[in-house]
């Protein structure tokens, strides 16, 4: 069992900075033993799939949209995984979510693992104004 908690939402102007960040807790297993990502989701559009990053760290993965703005990392001594999100721009804006998925494959392949049976957080809001 593994639940997610998401932190560091608010209400930014565009152009800043801003890091959120995804809490597990784990009965059974170890953090290690997900990969992890980041998706947002705007009313009336299906989540977004935006970054991940695999068990260790050294495999990471960007959709076109946030790469190179946005740096996703983890500690998995902390059991928590960091979305570091520069140069915000208005469509941004969304429901943040972080999603873990027990896989050692690639972090592409991840990313539909986590769609279709990925342990979810409950999400947090970010709004970048214009």
């Amino acid at each position: 069992e593994l639940n997610l908690l998401e932190a560091g939402g608010c209400l930014v102007a565009a152009g800043a900075s801003l890091r959120l960040s995804c809490t597990a807790t784990i009965s059974g297993g170890t953090f290690s033993d997900y990969a992890m990502g980041w998706f947002r989701q705007v009313p009336g559009k299906a989540r977004e799939a935006l970054c991940a990053i695999n068990w260790s760290g050294m495999s990471k993965f960007y959709v076109d949209s946030v790469g190179g703005r946005f740096t996703i990392s983890r500690d998995n001594g902390k059991k928590t995984l960091y979305l570091e999100m520069t140069s915000l721009k208005p469509e941004d804006t969304g429901m943040y979510f972080c999603a873990a998925v027990p896989y050692a494959g690639s972090t592409v392949g991840a990313l539909g693992g986590m769609l279709r049976s990925g342990f979810w957080g409950r999400g947090i809001q970010v709004t970048v104004s214009s």
